[in-house]
């Protein structure tokens, strides 16, 4: 699991690339899950995968990416690194993946599973299931506001619908197999459906709980990825740190929050997995001053005093890695202010927030610290979707 500060920072971005090539050629990894939607995230699938895309681009294929905040994935880093993929798969026999694991794409969601049982199985039960399942969703516009509020106001809502789709798909899966991984992109849409279906509903009631369905969905994609290519398969993961980091070593534990990178660590043995925070001192960084506004490029402020990356820069203001391998590491396991930067940001703010309380010791298992950062460098999307 390789995290990140900031979903703005070109070096996160950088080094999470040459770590998962290195992981590639050297070690065996096969599959990538990333922070984004499944629907986007297959498009790059299909193109480093060579399944049809003809003589599109890199950074054409990221043109998929258009649901905000776009930046995210569609940046020149990511193009590069898609570019490396794209290369490698042509030379080699096992063939690795991009999937998206996020939760956000209901609708696109929705429309991929009746699409294809359209076109794969006609006449069938789940094609009945899939339609009945969208209709629900119809009279909401493709607003996931608009539904989660209606769903906290009244009993009639589509949780029958999508868990029925979603079981019956996963009954009849060994239909819908192929060269072309259409039973996963088939099975994982549904399941983004009924989890979707599920993370809108909490919105309106709990932030807490609303967490905690979404990481739960993306630890069941990741899981449903690996048993798709088999258990053997090795997978990286690209998350913020607030996602791989062990919710448990932070004050997420507090509010009953937990998070991908501790269900992962309670659903497996600790040596079969590993987490890389990283951070930074200061610098710059892409992000929005609110939801769905446009981003920008911002400074980002020297680290609070006596946070962890005012403390790693005090000791030499250059880059370095720790790595927490033995029980000589008490001094990175007491309770500090460790900085985290959303797609949302307001610099003049951060001394009143942006600090999360963490024990980084037992929160990662290493960590990567760029003294100095710099913005990503997006791609410009035609269309995007708020």
């Amino acid at each position: 699991m390789l995290g990140e500060a900031s979903h703005g920072t070109s070096e996160f971005y950088t080094i999470r690339a040459e770590l998962s090539k290195r992981l590639i050629q050297e070690k065996g990894f096969s599959l990538i899950a990333v922070e984004g939607d499944w629907p986007s995230s297959r498009q790059v699938n299909r193109f480093i995968k060579g399944y049809g895309h003809g003589g599109k681009t890199a950074r054409e294929v990221l043109q998929a990416f258009t649901r905000w905040p776009t930046w995210m994935w569609a940046n020149e880093e990511i193009a590069e690194f898609i570019d490396w993929l794209k290369l490698h798969n042509e030379h080699s026999e096992i063939k690795t993946g991009f999937y998206g694991i996020d939760i956000y794409s209901l609708w696109e969601s929705m429309d991929e599973v009746v699409h294809y049982l359209t076109h794969t199985n006609p006449a069938g039960a789940d094609l009945e299931l899939a339609k009945k399942a969208f209709s629900c969703f119809e009279p909401f516009n493709r607003e996931p506001e608009g539904y989660a509020i209606s769903s906290a106001n009244f009993s009639t809502v589509c949780v029958d619908e999508v868990s029925k789709l979603l079981a019956s798909i996963r009954a009849n899966e060994e239909h819908y197999r192929d060269e072309q991984e259409n039973g996963l992109n088939l099975e994982i849409n549904a399941l983004v459906t009924k989890n979707a279906e599920d993370y809108y509903r909490a919105m309106v009631k709990s932030g807490e709980i609303s967490w905690n369905i979404r990481d739960e969905h993306m630890v069941e994609a990741i899981n449903e990825v690996r048993d798709y290519h088999g258990q053997d398969a090795k997978i990286i993961i690209w998350e913020h740190n607030t996602h791989i980091g062990d919710a448990r070593a932070t004050d997420m534990r507090n509010d009953g929050m937990l998070n991908v990178g501790q269900v992962l660590r309670e659903q497996n043995r600790p040596e079969d997995v590993f987490a890389v925070g990283f951070g930074s001192y200061d610098g710059t960084v892409i992000a929005s001053q609110a939801w769905g506004v446009p981003y920008e490029v911002m400074a980002v402020p020297p680290a609070r005093v006596n946070s962890w990356e005012e403390i790693l820069h005090r000791t030499g203001a250059h880059n370095k890695y720790l790595l927490f391998d033995s029980g000589n590491f008490t001094s990175f396991d007491r309770w500090t202010g460790h900085r985290a930067i959303g797609v949302v940001y307001n610099p003049e703010h951060e001394a009143h927030g942006n600090y999360v309380p963490s024990r980084i010791a037992s929160r990662y298992d290493a960590f990567v610290f760029i003294d100095r950062t710099k913005a990503l460098l997006p791609l410009e999307i035609k269309n995007p979707v708020l």
